[in-house]
């Protein structure tokens, strides 16, 4: 079998440029078309028959037929990149079970259940409804949700989501999977060398079927790149055609936040930023919504502001501290207050920080910043102005309460010893105070309260003794 082939195609897409294998053997009907494939860090051949990808031309050699597929045929053929990853997912699914020798992924559930059996993933996460927490829980389903960043933070991030029952997730990612990764959470040893995407949506698909996966293995802060991103998070919603729900930076560079921060801000895409310190003992979640609340632009980083390119800030043999239990202590808060946003319960946070350290955790909520340098910032800052000035004012009525007494059969009162009179003469006088100032009390004027008719003694320079002699001889 005479198999002619240059390059495989990336598993994520199948870009013009990339060959398609063609056969001359008696192995596959001649004309059959053979699409190279990288899945998990294997090459897998997929025999299709020779038409099933429209405009592909046949041409005629010494080595038999071959097929090369035009530019605009490679373009149209995103449907058959399903199928061949859908494929690809079942033949390795087969694969571990074989390997393994046990059970393979569960079926698919249609629909929760709060039934609480041992065969049931979302019994505890159902019970939230019945606790009065969550009002809607299943709604989670209908929710589609992009990680950028799949590291320390973005894969545990997408972990805990993928648990919850999230519908789709989205996970963006360029970088692989090192033996150096493996003192944070998620990744394990045999990975080594996968695409961190590729690795992540093996792992999380054999813990939730349910959850619909699409997986980016690129660079979002090149040119082309940022175009699809911005596409992807416009369209790739659970119905397709639909934006996604939300957006969460995880990545650990400020070059890509600014890249989420423009594309959101054009999109007017509401998103959650985090990150963790670099001595590894601190991070932080906001919540970015455009027009609303402050963006990454709004108050910048001083790398940032200060127009510096962060790689030059690096030294080599140098590396930043990684702790995996602040990575997860992170990536909990902010998918705790994803939570809250999706399913609208408790209150969710605009900026919360963690401080290892004294475990402090500080909030606030920051506006956005009038003279952004982010033109599409301070467009959506006027654009929320707008919509709030139409939106009706409410008017609060404040409504006395009226005072009930229980009944009292025996006419028990309360009066007090001191009359009115009594009461002004003992007090002293008033200051002069603003308005709405009001003193506790008063200090009685000594010369005011001395009753007429009572004899004062005069103070006197002697001794108690003294006086005690006096009065014995009296």
């Amino acid at each position: 079998m005479i198999i002619r082939r240059a390059h495989t195609t990336d598993s994520s897409r199948l870009a013009p440029p990339n060959p398609i294998l063609s056969c001359s053997s008696g192995s596959f009907v001649p004309g059959t078309l053979l699409a190279g494939w990288v899945a998990a860090g294997r090459t897998l051949l997929v025999g299709l028959p020779a038409g099933s990808l429209p405009g592909v031309g046949t041409c005629l050699c010494a080595a038999g037929p071959s097929v090369w597929p035009s530019r605009a045929a490679a373009m149209a053929s995103a449907s058959l990149v399903e199928k061949l990853q859908l494929r690809v997912r079942e033949l390795e699914e087969a694969l571990a079970r074989e390997r393994g020798g046990g059970q393979g992924q569960r079926a698919r559930i249609e629909s929760m259940s709060p039934e609480v059996t041992d065969s049931n993933p979302y019994s505890r996460l159902m019970a939230l409804k019945r606790m009065g927490i969550v009002k809607d829980y299943e709604k989670i389903r209908t929710f589609t949700i992009a990680v950028v960043g799949v590291g320390g933070v973005g894969s545990v991030t997408a972990e805990m989501l993928t648990r919850c029952g999230i519908g789709k997730l989205l996970l963006f990612d360029y970088d692989k999977v090192e033996l150096a990764n493996m003192n944070r959470l998620f990744f394990q040893p045999h990975q080594a060398g996968l695409s961190k995407v590729q690795a992540a949506e093996h792992t999380l698909r054999n813990i939730n079927p349910d959850v619909q996966f699409e997986v980016h293995n690129y660079n979002i802060t090149t040119v082309d790149n940022f175009q699809h991103f911005m596409d992807r998070i416009s369209y790739g919603g659970l119905e397709e055609g639909k934006p996604v729900d939300l957006v969460l930076s995880c990545v650990d560079n400020f070059e890509a936040r600014m890249a989420i921060n423009t594309a959101c801000n054009e999109l007017g895409q509401t998103w959650m930023e985090s990150g963790v310190s670099e001595n590894a003992v601190s991070g932080h979640i906001q919540l970015i919504i455009p027009g609303e609340s402050a963006c990454f632009a709004c108050a910048p980083p001083l790398v940032v502001a200060a127009n510096i390119d962060e790689k030059t800030l690096k030294r080599e043999g140098v590396c930043a501290a990684s702790l995996p239990t602040t990575m997860g202590v992170v990536a909990g808060i902010l998918v705790q207050n994803v939570l809250k946003f999706l399913l609208n319960f408790g209150t969710v946070s605009y900026y919360l920080g963690y401080n290892a350290m004294q475990d402090f955790f500080p909030t606030m909520a920051m506006k956005p910043n009038p003279h952004c340098s982010d033109k599409n910032c301070r467009k959506q800052q006027e654009e929320y102005k707008e919509k709030k000035a139409a939106q009706p004012k409410q008017v609060v009525v404040e409504h006395e309460e009226e005072i009930v007494h229980e009944d009292n059969d025996w006419g028990i009162e309360l009066v007090s010893e001191v009359s009115e009179e009594e009461l002004k003469a003992a007090s002293g006088p008033l200051p002069d105070l603003p308005k709405g100032i009001t003193v506790a009390y008063t200090i009685p004027n000594k010369e005011e309260n001395v009753v007429a008719g009572e004899t004062t003694v005069a103070e006197s320079e002697e001794s108690l003794e003294e006086l005690m002699a006096k009065m014995k001889n009296m």
